[in-house]
């Protein structure tokens, strides 16, 4: 069975999430409207007994103790407001029911009767489960008199008090279950009104659930699809971008990281057909040069041995140059470094390049320091790096141009700089020029030579001497190399900081 997607899966947990707060909140609810509810009654009802209190502290006295009351219901419902209240007027004689004005007679005995079934005049919140009927009195030695026949543990109890003195309780049983059908009735609306609140809130979670599903996850949908397509090999494949939020710069790293790798399989591409032509030429001129000799057309001759050995060496270069590529990127290019003079290895790099600028009609200018600017490197990779810089200003400079190469000391550092004169590098193009295999083939294209490897080389062996390498436009127009290589002083100064520290 397949799995549900990550759509349905967070759909189910926001709406999991939202009914489980819903019943939560609920039952909360309930279990908080239960117990106000009966506290409210409960407190009506200690009300109620409260305003009984002095009626019965009135009647007391006109007998001087509670037999009047014993198995008297319904002079006990008169006095607790349960029955129709009996005037002095009415009566003839002192009303125990109300308990009010002075004795005038005998009281005048009724049948034993139960509470009236008819409606109660000012009928009161208490009323409604039966406050009058769960009231108990008792004597001065708690002992029952009338009323409800059982006293609990959490029923609530006051003094009756005449003259002073203690002469009875009165006791009220509390409401532990609604059973009155006004109260029940009241429950059961409150009851439906949470299960409807409850519903809607249950629908609205599902409808913010759906919403946050699909609208959510579009944008990383948008992206899971395009990262197919990309791992299919289409490259040029691209998400829209919307908002500042997480998904966003997902979408714009995905965007970017598909730029990349479109990069690199252009240049994978390149790197094939550069490789490709850069032996093949080399192969080509042995070959034939090769087949030539075997077959007599052309004498071997020290001449043509010497162009042979100048394709091995350019076949020599090339392979070279890409085993320490190879070695740097995966950071197991050796180093062997030392304290290193870098203006005098440039003195003597400049003596064989002056050579080389008179064979190719140009000019050089040199201005190098007096004082020893003392590096802690590799002289055989600073003697690299000279050498194919050197060699590509050589390379790529119009004849009649000129070259300079300039180094002096600025904080801390020395700063080599390389200026050779027209053709020159389009700006934008500036930042690629370390890339490996590139070359600008509209101003120094292949018909100088060269691999395309010598720059990116360079920068290896800068960086891995604590350096930087940039390239500008140069004043003389055309290219300018600027290598900024950290002084050997400055290196043991913090180091000394770093031991001290």
């Amino acid at each position: 069975m397949p799995r549900p997607g990550i759509t349905t899966r967070l759909f189910l947990a926001v709406l999991g999430i939202a009914l489980l707060v819903v019943v939560l909140m609920g039952q909360a609810t309930v279990w908080s409207f239960n117990r106000d509810f009966l506290g409210y009654l409960n407190s009506q009802a200690v009300l109620r007994m409260e305003a009984v209190l002095p009626r019965l502290a009135r009647a007391y006295p006109l007998h001087g103790n509670w037999e009047f009351l014993r198995d008297r219901p319904d002079l006990w419902y008169d006095l607790v407001g349960l029955g129709p209240a009996r005037s002095l007027q009415a009566a003839g004689a002192a009303s125990v029911g109300a308990g009010l004005g002075e004795v005038g007679g005998p009281v005048v005995a009724r049948p034993a009767a139960s509470p009236p079934s008819g409606p109660i005049p000012a009928l009161v919140a208490s009323d409604l489960l039966g406050a009058g009927r769960r009231l108990t009195l008792l004597d001065a030695q708690r002992q029952r008199v009338m009323g409800f026949p059982l006293v609990l543990a959490q029923s609530v109890q006051r003094e009756i008090v005449v003259d002073g003195q203690v002469v009875g309780w009165l006791v009220m049983a509390p409401v532990e279950t609604v059973a009155d059908e006004a109260a029940l009735h009241f429950m059961k609306e409150q009851w439906d009104a949470a299960w409807a609140a409850g519903l809607l809130a249950l629908l609205a979670a599902a409808l913010v659930a759906w919403w946050v599903a699909r609208q959510l996850l579009a944008p990383v949908r948008a992206v899971a699809a395009a990262t197919h397509r990309l791992a299919g090999g289409a490259y040029d494949t691209r998400v829209p971008v919307k908002g500042h939020d997480e998904v966003a710069q997902l979408g714009q790293d995905f965007n970017q990281l598909a730029l990349t790798l479109q990069r690199n399989e252009q240049m994978r591409r390149d790197f094939m057909a550069d490789v490709s032509h850069e032996l093949r030429t080399p192969l080509a001129v042995l070959r034939g040069e090769l087949e030539a000799m075997e077959d007599g057309v052309h004498p071997v001759t020290p001449e043509a041995l010497r162009l042979l050995q100048a394709e091995v060496r350019t076949l020599t270069q090339l392979v070279g140059d890409l085993h320490e590529l190879a070695l740097a990127d995966v950071g197991a290019l050796s180093y062997r470094k030392d304290d290193l003079d870098l203006g005098a290895l440039l003195a003597q790099e400049c003596l064989t390049l002056s050579t080389a600028c008179a064979e190719h009609g140009l000019t050089l200018q040199a201005e190098l320091p007096e004082a020893p600017l003392m590096l802690l490197a590799d002289e055989g990779r600073l003697r690299q790096l000279l050498h194919n810089l050197c060699s590509n200003a050589l390379r790529y400079t119009d004849a009649g141009g000129t070259l300079r190469v300039c180094l002096a000391e600025h904080d801390d550092q020395a700063v080599l700089q390389i200026d050779d004169s027209k053709p020159g590098v389009p700006p934008d193009l500036l930042p690629r020029l370390f890339e490996r295999f590139y070359r600008v083939e509209a101003s120094r294209n292949r018909a100088h030579g060269g691999s395309g490897l010598g720059l990116a080389i360079c920068r290896s062996i800068v960086e891995a001497h604590g350096g930087r390498i940039e390239a500008q436009a140069s004043p003389l127009g055309g290219l300018g190399i600027t290598v900024r290589l950290p002084l050997a002083r400055r290196r043991k100064s913090l180091v000394g900081k770093g031991a001290v520290a």
